[in-house]
């Protein structure tokens, strides 16, 4: 007969449990709603959120500015991996570039923007610049990963660049894609809340809890924070599903 659950889906019910009783003691023991409410009392915030008429429009927007700054991440990404990837020059120009992006903190990326950009495309531009490095970094990998037997096989049967790229590279490269994306897109979620709470555009989750953190109403700041870990983990689901169907060069 079947197992219900495998070990690690096991495994992982067990952990979600703990961390609910963790968090129930230690809402017993602060006994203040103002510190930390209970979860009970957050999971009906959660559904009273649900009913809420500009939920669908605040989770949307805040969607939208994500995918928006992942596509452009994802093109930017690809299109300069592969280049940097095939071509050692353009990979010794652009690395420096990857390292500064990536190294620059967060918060000076949003106080830049806040003086470049309107308020709703801060978060947009955090994105980009969050997302992208992860993404082409991959691909870049990638690129050197490839088999350099078959690279050889292909210039001496005279086989074009472009051939070479659609048939050989970018099959090889699909597993570091999907791995660059799926940081990204966990990484990038953070990065775009943070830049609506700093920048406040008119909707967002951002600027949603920053107006709930305002008035201590602490119980929707965790019920916004649930919502927004559900949404990463739900995108990245969402990647995983992806491999499974497009990575099946493999199988």
């Amino acid at each position: 007969m079947k197992a219900l659950f495998t070990k690690g889906q096991f495994l992982s019910i067990a952990s979600v449990i703990i961390m609910l009783l963790l968090w129930k003691l230690l809402a017993v023991c602060f006994d203040s709603a103002l510190i930390l409410p209970s979860p009970e009392a957050t999971l009906l915030t959660v559904v009273r959120l649900f009913t809420d008429t500009d939920f669908l429009f605040i989770i949307g927007t805040t969607v939208l500015r994500g995918l928006t700054g992942f596509v452009i991440s994802a093109f930017l990404g690809l299109f300069l991996g592969i280049f940097a990837g095939i071509s050692p020059g353009f990979n010794a120009f652009l690395r420096p570039v990857l390292v500064t992006v990536r190294s620059v903190p967060v918060i000076s990326l949003i106080l830049l923007a806040l003086i470049w950009f309107n308020a709703g495309s801060v978060p947009v531009f955090i994105a980009l610049l969050t997302m992208f490095p992860f993404i082409c970094t991959n691909v870049i990998d990638g690129i050197h990963s490839v088999d350099k037997d078959i690279l050889e096989m292909a210039k001496f049967y005279r086989i074009s660049r472009s051939r070479i790229v659609r048939e050989v590279y970018i099959p090889a490269i699909m597993p570091f894609i999907i791995s660059g994306a799926s940081s990204a897109m966990g990484i990038g979620w953070r990065a775009i809340i943070i830049g609506e709470v700093l920048s406040q555009p008119k909707y967002g989750i951002g600027t949603v809890m920053h107006i709930e953190q305002t008035f201590l109403k602490v119980d929707a700041v965790i019920a916004w924070t649930l919502i927004a870990v559900l949404l990463s983990y739900g995108f990245e689901k969402i990647i995983r599903w992806s491999e499974n169907k497009i990575v099946n060069w493999k199988f």
